[in-house]
Formats: C-alpha cells, sequence, structure tokens
C-alpha cells in the first residue's frame, strides 16, 4: 500500500492506516534525527516529530507529498531543539561561540564517518544526511529545507568538500 493511500485513510480515521504509516517511516526519521543529534536527544526529538504528525497529519493537503512534509517536521525539531540548547547556552556561559567537540577516536570506518559527519557544520550535515542517506533527490531537499534547488547543490558542493577534508585529516583520503 502506498504512503498516499495510508495517509488518506488515517485521514479517515482508521487507525490501522495510521499505524502503518507511522511503522514504515519510524526507522527513517530516527535514524535522519540522529544523524543531525546525539541518542539520547534523538529519541526525544522523534517523539515530539511523531506528536505534530499525528497533530498535523488531518491537514495534510497533498497525501503524495508525506515524505518531503514528514522530514521537514523532522528538520523543524532538530533546528528548534539546537536553537533552545545554543541559546541556554549563551544564557549559562555568557558567550556567543560553543564549540562543539566530538571524540575523535574511530574504531571503524563507520566511527570516523560519523565523528566526521559530525564535525561539519549543521546546514551542510543536513543536505548530506538528506540527499545521500535518506536518498531524497535535490527537489525534496530544497522543499525540505526550504531553499532554492541552486542552493541545494551549493551546500552538497561545500559540504563534499568540508567531508572530504576532514577524512584526509584522520587518514582516510589521500
Amino acid at each position: 500500500m502506498t504512503d498516499e493511500l495510508l495517509v488518506v485513510r488515517a485521514q479517515l480515521g482508521e487507525r490501522a492506516a495510521l499505524a502503518e504509516l507511522l511503522a514504515r517511516w519510524r526507522r527513517p526519521v530516527w535514524i535522519y534525527v540522529r544523524r543531525m543529534l546525539d541518542a539520547d536527544r534523538a529519541d526525544d526529538v522523534t517523539q515530539e516529530i511523531w506528536l505534530a504528525v499525528v497533530r498535523g497529519l488531518p491537514r495534510l493537503r497533498e497525501p503524495g507529498r508525506f515524505a518531503p512534509w514528514l522530514f521537514t517536521i523532522a528538520r523543524r525539531s532538530v533546528t528548534d531543539r539546537l536553537r533552545g540548547e545554543y541559546a541556554q547556552e549563551e544564557k549559562t556561559s555568557g558567550f556567543g561561540d560553543m564549540v562543539v567537540e566530538d571524540p575523535a577516536e574511530a574504531m571503524v570506518d563507520r566511527a570516523a564517518l560519523v565523528s566526521v559527519l559530525s564535525a561539519l557544520p549543521v546546514l551542510e550535515r543536513e543536505i548530506l544526511v538528506l540527499f545521500y542517506l535518506e536518498d531524497l533527490p535535490v527537489e525534496e531537499c530544497a522543499d525540505i529545507c526550504q531553499i532554492p534547488a541552486g542552493t541545494v547543490k551549493s551546500r552538497l558542493n561545500r559540504a563534499r568538500r568540508l567531508l572530504r577534508g576532514h577524512l584526509e585529516e584522520k587518514g582516510y583520503g589521500p
């Protein structure tokens, strides 16, 4: 059954359709959020996302665009969480700049990639995650991030360069 049909059935009040839709997208959403935040925060933010989805689903006008709508909610939730944490950090530290340090110990290639990915600026990391890890096309990335497709392409280019540089620093390249 397609997502579009599940959305329509869920909008009509069919609980089984809503449950199937949530089951189908639970893991991809959590993985997206986890790539943007640590595991504890990812769990909390993912719960907030699904609450927003359940509340907003009756108002979704284009059921065929469920995935971009869902990832837009996820993106906003992650952004809101990061903004709130940065604001809290500024209040408690009194400094405007927050330095995020990730552990540099990479035992396996995947751990090294996660470490390098988390060192990227949020905008570039977000585009890499949406495009490469969530396999969304440029147009849907643009819709989710509310930016032109050309900006998505330029952020992807910059993100690739930054990622390559970080990987080379860690000894994973030429």
